[in-house]
Parts: C-alpha cells; sequence; structure tokens
C-alpha cells in the first residue's frame, strides 16, 4: 500500500518524481477515450519545503511547482539559488488570493498560472496588475469552483461559474482562462463510486463549453492531490497537485509565516491536509 510522504523520504525525490509519473500514465491508459486526450501535468506542491528540495525536483526534470501562499511563494520563486538553478520553473499559485496580496503575486518571478479566481472582482485586479506589470504574455488563470459546496472550501458557487469565464474573456485582455479548479471534499470511498466533486467539475465543462462554444480539449481540469491524483485522472483531470508523496509530510512548525489574511484561516483543513 502507498502511503503519501512514505517513499519520497525513504528513497529520494527522484523516485518519487518517477513513481508519480508512472501512476499518472497508468491512470491516462484507463482514462475513457471520450475524454479529451490531453496529457496530464504534475504540479510539485512545496509548500513549506525548502528552496533545496525545489532544486533537486527540478534537476530531476520536474518544472512545475504549485504553492499555497503568497509570501511563502514569493520569498521561494525569489530565492538566488532557485533563480539560477531552475531557469525554465513555472509556478502555479493554488491557494486563496485576496485582493490585498494581489501586487505581492504579480512580482513572483516565473509565475505561470493562478488556478484560484473566483469572483469578477478578483479578476479585474488580477488583470489590472498583470498589465502594468508590462508581461508580454497573458497570464494563464483558472476559475475555482467549489464542488463541494462546504462553507470550509473556497471557490465560486457553480452557478456563477459562466458569468465569471464571460467576463474573463470579454473584460479581461491580460488574461487567458485555461480550465477550472476544485479542491472539493476529503476523504471520499472510491468503494462508493466516483468522487462526485470530479464529477460535477467534469459536467461543469461541459455546460461551459456548450454555453460559450468552447472545445473541451482548451478547457483544463485542475482537480486530484497526493490521495486521490490517479482517480482524478481517470475521470478527466488535467492538472494535479501533489506534495507529500514527492516530498514528504509537512512540518508546520517550520514554514514561514504565511499571508496576514483573516480569509486563508478559513479552512485550517484545507491547508493542512490538501496536495
Amino acid at each position: 500500500m502507498w502511503r503519501a510522504g512514505s517513499m519520497s523520504a525513504e528513497l529520494g525525490i527522484g523516485f518519487a518524481l518517477r513513481a508519480v509519473n508512472e501512476r499518472m500514465q497508468q491512470a491516462v491508459a484507463r482514462r475513457p477515450r471520450d475524454l479529451p486526450a490531453i496529457q496530464p501535468r504534475l504540479v510539485a506542491v512545496s509548500k513549506t519545503k525548502p528552496a533545496e528540495m525545489v532544486i533537486e525536483a527540478y534537476s530531476h526534470g520536474q518544472l512545475t511547482f504549485g504553492e499555497n501562499y503568497v509570501q511563502e511563494l514569493l520569498e521561494k520563486a525569489s530565492n538566488p539559488k532557485i533563480l539560477s538553478s531552475c531557469p525554465e520553473i513555472k509556478w502555479h499559485f493554488i491557494g486563496h488570493l485576496q485582493k490585498q496580496n494581489v501586487s505581492k503575486l504579480m512580482a513572483v518571478p516565473n509565475l505561470f498560472m493562478l488556478e484560484t479566481v473566483d469572483s469578477m472582482k478578483l479578476a479585474d485586479k488580477v488583470n489590472s496588475s498583470w498589465q502594468k506589470k508590462g508581461s508580454p504574455e497573458r497570464l494563464k488563470v483558472m476559475v475555482q469552483i467549489n464542488t463541494s459546496g462546504e462553507e470550509s472550501k473556497h471557490g465560486l458557487p457553480p452557478s456563477e461559474m459562466i458569468a465569471l469565464v464571460e467576463h474573463l474573456n470579454a473584460k479581461c485582455p491580460s488574461l487567458e482562462f485555461v480550465g477550472l479548479m476544485t479542491i472539493g471534499s476529503f476523504g471520499h470511498d472510491l468503494s462508493q463510486g466516483p468522487n462526485p466533486d470530479f464529477q460535477m467539475l467534469r459536467s461543469l465543462r461541459e455546460e461551459l463549453c456548450e454555453k460559450l462554444r468552447i472545445p473541451a480539449e482548451q478547457v483544463e481540469l485542475s482537480m486530484g492531490m497526493s490521495g486521490d491524483f490517479q482517480h482524478a485522472i481517470e475521470v478527466g483531470s488535467t492538472n494535479v497537485r501533489v506534495g507529500t508523496t514527492i516530498f514528504g509530510e509537512r512540518d508546520y512548525s517550520k514554514k514561514p509565516d504565511r499571508d496576514e489574511t483573516t480569509a486563508e484561516l478559513k479552512a485550517p483543513v484545507e491547508a493542512t491536509q490538501a496536495h
């Protein structure tokens, strides 16, 4: 039985990355043929982990990393060792983003994607801040959906998805809408059937693509973490966020101060169990 974090701790990050990638390909092979044939992206979630671990993972071919807190991401992405050793690194921000932290996030070197846009106001703020940065590339963004309906989870209610995506496409020229993201409820028992949060996100993509006439291949699904990334890929995920299975368990006592925001405290379970 695979235990999250156990293999990486015992056999190293390189071994863990190879094992995760192999399991991802096994899941792709089991994926129904009617789903878009998109090769899933592995986002290595490095929160609370030192720069040296990021550099080691990068040296084994992992280019995409994810962080949950703006301050930690800014410090890590700006680390001179990472900047010099990882020139092609791509950072995803996967945590809840408050408007007062947008400018700080926009300053992150090699920021590639923001996965957690959940309101028009946030979209507008990110769009204007990215515009001011003067980047030649649009910033890739996903819309975060609260598929489980839990108050402890961030994200947009499914009923508001279409309006936000239309707003991104029409009013945010510096942003590129690329997909939908969910965290979902923890601990789903797969013996009871597929994860309903994953199924909902997939059905929301179908609704979105039909109403806005967007090809399904152009709308990614970010769902699945260390405990369920294979199942997520089997039901359509194109972007999995895996941390402990690669880097080992987290020691939050050594973690840098996270973003000063009351909203970040909304879901402590989200912070400690996700990825």
